[in-house]
């Protein structure tokens, strides 16, 4: 992430941004547990460097199902697998590194985490601890991590649900861009933007103006 918005000429530190992983582990090792099931792509399980994952064709002895965006590699022998040790016993937590229901890939819209989870949930009628979006606690990390307060702190995002909604759960101000996966229907909902915008670079004039 920190190399992508470093192409964009956005300079900013790996430090500097909140990812659920960072999130998940602190979780984990404030509830002791340190033998997981990682269902999420191989760049993250360098995230969990100080836990045990389990091998990948386990389907008993986790502490932790962590479920996060596998992509092209969810299969039904993969969901299952985790709906196998989600069952067994002692039976572990399912912790989701977000609850977005689609992004907006470079071939269209793409399933995302959310799915999965929510299926996995009713499969094995285990509550998810959510560590990203929407849930409340992340966004509190991210206005903790500015030194910011909710009232004082705008989330900027192209998510009806997973950004605006979770932004304003938490007591942020939410403005919603119209790129990304942003569709005109996002506008016909129950959930109402405190801004609309069509990008980020119109956040300076918008800014200016409610600033006075």
């Amino acid at each position: 992430m920190a190399e992508r918005l470093a192409a964009l000429g956005i300079q900013v530190s790996e430090s500097q941004i909140l990812a659920p992983p960072a999130a998940a582990c602190a979780w984990l090792q404030a509830e002791g547990i340190t033998d997981i099931a990682l269902f999420a792509p191989e760049a993250t399980a360098a995230d969990f460097a100080g836990m045990t994952l389990l091998p990948a064709d386990a389907e008993q002895g986790a502490g932790a199902v962590v479920v996060g965006d596998l992509a092209q590699r969810w299969n039904f022998q993969t969901l299952n697998r985790a709906f196998r040790l989600l069952v067994s016993r002692p039976a572990p937590r399912l912790l989701a590194l977000g609850m977005t229901r689609y992004w907006h890939a470079p071939a269209g819209l793409q399933l995302d985490t959310g799915p999965f989870v929510a299926a996995l949930q009713y499969a094995a009628g285990i509550e998810p601890v959510v560590l990203g979006k929407p849930a409340p606690a992340f966004f509190d990390a991210a206005v903790a991590a500015v030194g910011s307060s909710p009232g004082q702190t705008l989330m900027m995002g192209d998510d009806i649900r997973g950004d605006v909604a979770g932004a304003q759960r938490a007591g942020l101000k939410a403005a919603l861009v119209r790129t990304g996966k942003f569709r005109p229907t996002d506008l016909h909902g129950d959930i109402r933007p405190d801004a609309v915008l069509d990008s980020v670079g119109d956040l300076p004039a918008w800014w200016q103006k409610h600033e006075r």
